[in-house]
Parts: C-alpha cells; sequence; structure tokens
C-alpha cells in the first residue's frame, strides 16, 4: 500500500483553488497525474516561519520546491508525461526554463513589488491567512525575496531605477506570452489532448495573473489579449478544480476574501528608484525602494 501523501500550500481565491503559483503547478500536476494528495492549506494554526511552501510530506519525507515534489512523484508512478517523446520532454525543459527566466520576473513584481498591489492585495491576502504575529513578517520576508531575485537577475549594480527594471521584466513577460500563445495554438493542451508537466507548469504561473484582481494588471490586459492562454486556464480549472458551494477549499477562499475586504488599506508612496534589499530589513517594498 501507498505511503499517505500531504500537501501543505497556501489557498485559494479569486476561483482558484491557490493564488501562489508554485502551490498551483504542483496541484495541478496532481490532477494530471492522478497522484492521491491531500490538500492542507495554510491556516491561522500554521506556525513555520519559512516562506518555503507547498511542501510534500510522505511519512518521513519531506520535500518542497514544485521540480523536486513532481520527481517524487514520478518516482511514485504519477507520470503526467509517460506519452511524451524524447523531443518533446526536452521542450517541455526548455520552455519550463523560459517560463522561470521570462515570465517569473513579472509575476513577483505584480504580486511583491509593485506597491499598489502588493499594500492593497497581497500583503493582506496573505497575512489574512496565518496567524499573529508571523502575519507581521511573512509577507514582508517573501517580498524582499521577490525583490531580490529580480534584481539578481535583471538590474545592474550599483542601483537600479524601477522604471528601467519594470520596463525590461514586462517586454520579456510579454514576449514570453506570445510565444506560448503560438506554440498553444487551437490545441487543448500544449502536446495535444492531454495535460503534462508543461501545462502544469504554464497553468500555475498564468492563472494568477488571469484571475487575481489587481488595481495594476500591466500583465493582465496583455493576457486578456490572447485568448487561447484565457481559454487554456478556464479549461483547466473547470474540469480539474470545479468547486462547488460546499467545497471546503471554496468556504476558506471566501472567508480569505471577507478578511482581504476588512483588511486596512495604506496608500504606496511614489518610486522612482530601487536597491538591493538587505536581507534581514523588515516591512513592505516600499522600504526597499528608494525614493
Amino acid at each position: 500500500m501507498a505511503a499517505p501523501m500531504e500537501l501543505s500550500c497556501w489557498g485559494g481565491g479569486w476561483g482558484l483553488p491557490s493564488v501562489h503559483p508554485e502551490s498551483l503547478t504542483v496541484m495541478a500536476y496532481a490532477k494530471f497525474s492522478g497522484a492521491p494528495l491531500t490538500v492542507n492549506t495554510i491556516n491561522s494554526s500554521w506556525r513555520a516561519r519559512k516562506g518555503d511552501v507547498p511542501v510534500l510530506i510522505s511519512e518521513d519525507i519531506v520535500i518542497s520546491q514544485p521540480a523536486k515534489i513532481l520527481n517524487f512523484l514520478r518516482k511514485q508512478k504519477y507520470n503526467a508525461d509517460y506519452e511524451l517523446s524524447a523531443k518533446q520532454g526536452a521542450d517541455t525543459l526548455a520552455y519550463i526554463a523560459l517560463l522561470e527566466e521570462k515570465l517569473l520576473p513579472s509575476l513577483l513584481h505584480t504580486f511583491w513589488v509593485d506597491a499598489e498591489n502588493y499594500c492593497s492585495v497581497t500583503k493582506p491576502w496573505f497575512a489574512s491567512s496565518i496567524t499573529f504575529p508571523l502575519s507581521l513578517y511573512l509577507p514582508g520576508k517573501m517580498s524582499r525575496e521577490a525583490l531580490n531575485r529580480i534584481l539578481l537577475t535583471k538590474g545592474g549594480p550599483p542601483l537600479y531605477t524601477l522604471t528601467e527594471v519594470e520596463a525590461q521584466i514586462y517586454r520579456d513577460a510579454k514576449e514570453c506570452l506570445n510565444l506560448l500563445s503560438k506554440r498553444l495554438g487551437t490545441s487543448q493542451f500544449f502536446f495535444g489532448d492531454t495535460p503534462t508537466t508543461l501545462d502544469a507548469f504554464v497553468f500555475g504561473f498564468l492563472a494568477p495573473i488571469y484571475k487575481v484582481c489587481f488595481p495594476r494588471v500591466h500583465l493582465q490586459e496583455h493576457l486578456k489579449q490572447l485568448p487561447n492562454l484565457c481559454r487554456f486556464c478556464d479549461d483547466i480549472l473547470t474540469c480539474y478544480f470545479r468547486l462547488t458551494a460546499s467545497d471546503p477549499a471554496l468556504i476558506i477562499s471566501l472567508q480569505m476574501d471577507d478578511n482581504l475586504r476588512k483588511s486596512p488599506q495604506h496608500p504606496p508612496r511614489k518610486l522612482k528608484t530601487l536597491k538591493l534589499a538587505a536581507g534581514g530589513e523588515e516591512g513592505s517594498p516600499l522600504n526597499r525602494l528608494s525614493p
């Protein structure tokens, strides 16, 4: 008998089973491969101080990071790619690398660095799902890590102008979306009629951009001009993540959305330049972007 597998991940909202791209990627792959995961969404009882989510636990094995979790599931014979050719397997790796290089920085920026989005949506939403005082610390930590990742991969020393970095990452993201749209074409999934690892990663990256209601929607506006990618996300949500009114995931989502509406909002400052964040500094991205 196979050992039980539990996945700890961030919860859902805006019609998504999770608003967290990495969590959503693993959840989608589990659905595609038939892996029997018990999904536990992060809530007020969560005590871990690190933002290493999603986490898969199977007996005494603890695994984080989507790629490692997916590799573990394949070793347990839950393989969504078993029908792929060697060339399609190579294409999968190439497109995942493209997503991480071209699309991920803009996704991180949209959620964690854009001051208006972070203050009005991201920070209150994530803080509403965890207990005090962790709710004061963890969103800021995740925001600093996102900012540092963007600057280390896209910036140049010693000072980085926000305008230049933003312009580059959104140009790259729009180019990536156009390439994905062209590759998908009129197909249901990227390699035909059956979803694979690539579909899980693309869905995990695109669905939050597509569905989360941000005040600043640079990327969402472009994505909605690519109807095949929007249809791709809608089809996966409908076929694999349909929620009923009594579904616990939907109840949690509605509760979190209600908490978000009740959260105090703080207007962002105007920002012109940004510098690499110090590892131990507290607060939102506003504390790390120099006026």
